[in-house]
């Protein structure tokens, strides 16, 4: 069985958890999805280093299309 979230970056990850519990909740239900054309929540995400901070790519619990959130 897959986790919910796979960790693609230590680093990454270590930004991803020092932000707090509850506005990781925020930022995971509030990903955009160009199929649903909404504001979805975001699951089975990997969490990704990028040069303007971390990316959590994932599918939309919606749909199942691909998203992908940036935090900066």
């Amino acid at each position: 069985m897959k986790n919910d979230k796979d960790v693609i970056s230590f680093a990454a990850n270590k930004k991803w958890l020092s932000i707090p519990e509850e506005t990781r909740r925020m930022l995971e239900q509030n990903v955009w999805c160009g199929s649903c054309r909404d504001a979805v929540t975001i699951e089975k995400y990997m969490v990704e280093d990028s040069p303007s901070g971390i990316v959590l790519r994932g599918k939309c619990k919606k749909c199942g299309h691909e998203v992908a959130r940036v935090i900066d």
